[in-house]
């Protein structure tokens, strides 16, 4: 599969799943509602009208041009390095993290987060697919590299 393919099929998936889990959260509990299902692991229906850890709350047209600055940077990137070796993974999960939490605020009533653990602000999918995103691409980017055929011989 292409790398392009890989990166809009993984951007795809996390937008599906992102955008699936927030909606059933938003019919199964009411804003502010809490439903603990593991031990140290809550669902609740919040929302976040800032970025990651509720920074810049209320940030609007910041939040837009930042995101979208960062999506541009992105893809630059990854036009220009597309065959490295897993460059379209985190590609594919930023993106769809990204458009994932661009698609709530769109809406106009914040992120909807869901995922609470203790001494932690609530998450989502969108977050962890960024989260990872932000992890593989310091690996594609600082990980181990082919060596040049000259010097694998010798």
């Amino acid at each position: 599969m292409r790398p392009v393919l890989r990166a809009g099929t993984t951007a795809a998936a996390v937008i599906g799943i992102d955008q699936a889990t927030k909606a059933l959260v938003r019919a199964s509990l009411d804003r502010g509602e809490t439903d603990p299902i593991f031990p140290a692991v809550t669902l609740v229906n919040t929302r976040n009208r800032g970025v990651a850890f509720g920074l810049l709350q209320d940030g609007g047209v910041i939040v837009g041009l930042v995101t979208a600055v960062a999506l541009i940077a992105l893809l630059a990137f990854f036009a220009l390095h597309r065959e490295r070796a897993l460059a379209w993974l985190p590609t594919g999960l930023l993106v769809g993290g990204a458009v994932g939490n661009v698609i709530d605020r769109a809406r106009g009533d914040g992120v909807t987060d869901f995922i609470k653990l203790p001494a932690w602000p609530a998450f989502n999918v969108a977050d962890m697919a960024i989260t990872f995103g932000v992890l593989v691409l310091v690996y594609v980017l600082e990980g181990p590299r082919k060596k040049p055929a000259a010097q694998a011989d010798g």
